[in-house]
C-alpha cells in the first residue's frame, strides 16, 4: 500500500465498506469483519472493502499497530490461509503493509462478493453503519446483493461475438429452445434472433451477434466451439469394481446442457442399470439400481449450481460398482445439511429459470426432497452430500443391509427422514423411522439406537421435551 492510498482511506468517514481498528487481532472477528465488508461492498456498488489497522476508529488519528498478520498463526495454519479456508465463497483478499511516519498500518483489500454473499464459518455477515449484524437478520439486504451480483454474472458473458445472423445456427440449437419451452418457432431467421435477444442468449450490438454464455452453455451445438466453455462439458465415467483402478468407459459430452440434457441422463441410466440373470426365463432382465428420478435430479443440479469461474474444471459423474459419485466445481451457498428444507439459492439464476422453464428440473424447492423421497421408496441407504472447499459432491449407495450400514450411513438416513417428514408438515417417530428401514416392529430398539445417535450427533432433538410418554416421542431437525 501506498501513502496516498491510505491518505485517501482517510479521507472517508469509517462506512459500510471501511473499517478502522488498531490492535483487534481475534482471528474469528477477522473472518468475520472480511465476510460483512466483502458483503456491504458488494451492496454499495465498490469494488473493493478495507479493513485498516493502526488508526483510531473514531478521530482517524493514526497510532500503529501491533499487528503483524503475515507472522500470525491459528490451528497450526498462517492466518491468511486460516481466514481463506473458513471463507466461502473462496475471495482472494490481500494484506497489504506500509510504513508511514516510523507506524506499521496494516490494511485488508478485501473484494466485493461476486459470486454469493460471502460466508465465514457457514455464517454470512452485513455491515449496518458501524455495526457487523448477521445477514440472515436483514432479508432484504440479502436480496438486493443477489440482485446486483446477478446483474453482473456469469450468464451474460460473451461466448463468442463478431456473427452474421446467418451464422447462428451454425453454433446453437435454437429449434431446442422452442421445443423445450413449448413455444412455436418463427418462420424467419431474423424473427428467432429476435426471441434469443430477449431470452438473453443472444446480444445484438451494430449489425452482429454475440452468443452470451447462456445461450451457449445450454444450446450449443458442440462446446468445443466455445473455447472458454469447452472444459464445462459433463464427464462421466464409468470404472471396474468400487475404485477408480480400471476404467471401463469415459465420455465427455459436447452439446449444450439444454440440448443435451436427456440423451446425457439416459446413458448415465444405461450405465447405471443393474443386470441379472432370471434363470426361469431365457430373457436377461435389467433393473434400476438408483431411482430415475434421483439421478434426474441431481444430474440437473449438477449442471446448474455449478461455479463457472473455476477454471478447468465441470460436472463429473462417476460410475461404481456400489456408487454412483455426482460432483461440480463451486463450494455450495447453502449448508448441505439444509439442502432439503432450505429455499433454493444458485449463483446461476439465469440459467437455473431457464433449466425449469425448458422442464429438465423439478420446481423451485422440491428437487432434493424428491431425490430423498425416491431413495427411501427405494431402501436404499441415504445419500451423501459432501462440500469441500471448491467443490459438492453428492454419492448414491448401493442396495445394503441396515446392519451392514455404518454408524454416520444411519445417522445420516436418520436426520434426512426426519428433514423429510417435517417437511411434509409431520413429525419422525420410531415406527416411521422403522417404515422408512423397512424394519419389524418387534426391531424398534434397533432404531431407538438409532435415533439416539442422530440426537447426539446433534442432528435432531425431541418435539417436545415435556413429554414423558416414550411411545409417543416425536422428533424434528435441530433447525425446526
Amino acid at each position: 500500500m501506498e501513502k496516498e492510498q491510505l491518505d485517501k482511506l482517510l479521507s472517508h468517514e469509517e462506512s459500510e465498506w471501511l473499517e478502522f481498528k488498531e490492535n483487534n487481532t481475534n482471528p474469528e472477528d477477522i473472518g468475520e469483519y472480511i465476510s460483512a465488508l466483502s458483503n456491504s461492498a458488494c451492496l454499495h456498488d465498490k469494488e473493493s472493502a478495507y479493513l485498516v489497522y493502526g488508526v483510531k476508529d473514531n478521530s482517524k488519528v493514526l497510532v500503529g499497530t501491533s499487528f503483524f498478520p503475515e507472522k500470525e498463526t491459528k490451528g497450526n495454519m498462517p492466518l491468511s490461509a486460516w481466514l481463506a479456508r473458513n471463507l466461502s465463497p473462496r475471495i482472494d483478499f490481500r494484506i497489504e503493509e506500509l510504513d508511514y511516519n516510523g507506524l506499521h498500518i496494516v490494511c485488508f483489500v478485501i473484494p466485493a462478493a461476486d459470486q454469493g454473499p460471502v460466508r465465514f464459518y457457514g455464517k454470512e455477515f452485513i455491515r449496518l453503519g458501524s455495526c457487523k449484524q448477521n445477514l440472515k437478520d436483514y432479508p432484504e439486504k440479502e436480496r438486493k446483493i443477489w440482485d446486483k451480483i446477478n446483474a453482473h454474472s456469469f450468464e451474460c458473458g460473451i461466448a463468442k461475438k463478431g456473427l452474421n445472423v446467418e451464422e447462428i445456427p451454425l453454433f446453437l440449437h435454437y429449434d431446442s429452445y422452442f421445443q423445450l419451452t413449448k413455444q412455436p418457432m418463427p418462420g424467419n431467421i431474423d424473427a428467432i434472433a429476435e426471441k434469443l435477444i430477449q431470452e438473453e442468449l443472444l446480444v445484438k450490438t451494430g449489425a452482429n451477434f454475440s452468443i452470451t454464455n447462456l445461450g451457449a452453455i445450454l444450446f450449443a451445438k458442440n462446446l468445443n466451439d466455445f473455447p472458454s466453455l469447452s472444459r464445462k462439458a459433463a464427464r462421466v465415467i464409468l470404472y471396474k469394481g468400487k475404485d477408480r483402478t480400471i476404467t471401463l468407459k469415459e465420455q465427455v459430452g459436447q452439446r449444450g446442457y439444454a440440448t443435451g440434457f436427456v440423451g446425457l441422463n439416459n446413458f448415465i441410466d444405461l450405465l447405471s442399470l443393474n443386470r441379472e440373470e432370471d434363470l426361469t426365463s431365457p430373457i436377461r432382465t435389467t433393473s434400476h439400481t438408483f431411482p430415475p428420478i434421483a439421478l434426474r435430479e441431481l444430474l440437473a443440479n449438477a449442471l446448474i449450481h455449478q461455479d463457472f469461474y473455476i477454471s478447468g474444471a465441470g460436472p463429473m459423474v462417476e460410475i461404481f460398482s456400489n456408487r454412483i459419485e455426482i460432483s461440480n466445481p463451486g463450494a455450495p451457498i447453502i449448508d448441505v445439511l439444509r439442502f432439503i428444507d432450505h429455499p433454493p439459492r444458485s449463483r446461476n439464476e439465469r440459467l437455473a429459470n431457464l433449466m425449469r422453464r425448458c422442464c429438465i428440473c423439478e420446481e423451485r424447492g422440491s428437487g432434493v426432497d424428491k431425490v430423498i423421497k425416491a431413495i427411501e421408496d427405494s431402501n436404499l441407504p441415504a445419500p451423501d452430500f459432501i462440500a469441500g472447499d471448491d467443490f459438492v459432491k453428492v454419492v448414491l449407495f448401493g442396495p445394503a443391509t441396515l446392519r451392514g450400514m455404518e454408524k454416520n450411513d444411519k445417522v445420516r438416513a436418520c436426520y434426512q427422514h426426519c428433514c423429510l417428514r417435517f417437511e411434509s408438515g409431520e413429525k419422525m417417530t420410531n415406527q416411521s423411522l422403522r417404515e422408512r428401514f423397512h424394519i419389524d416392529a418387534k426391531n424398534y430398539p434397533m432404531i431407538s439406537r438409532i435415533i439416539a445417535d442422530t440426537i447426539a450427533d446433534g442432528k435432531i432433538k425431541l418435539s417436545d421435551p415435556t413429554n414423558k410418554s416414550k411411545k409417543h416421542t416425536k422428533y424434528v431437525p435441530f433447525w425446526a
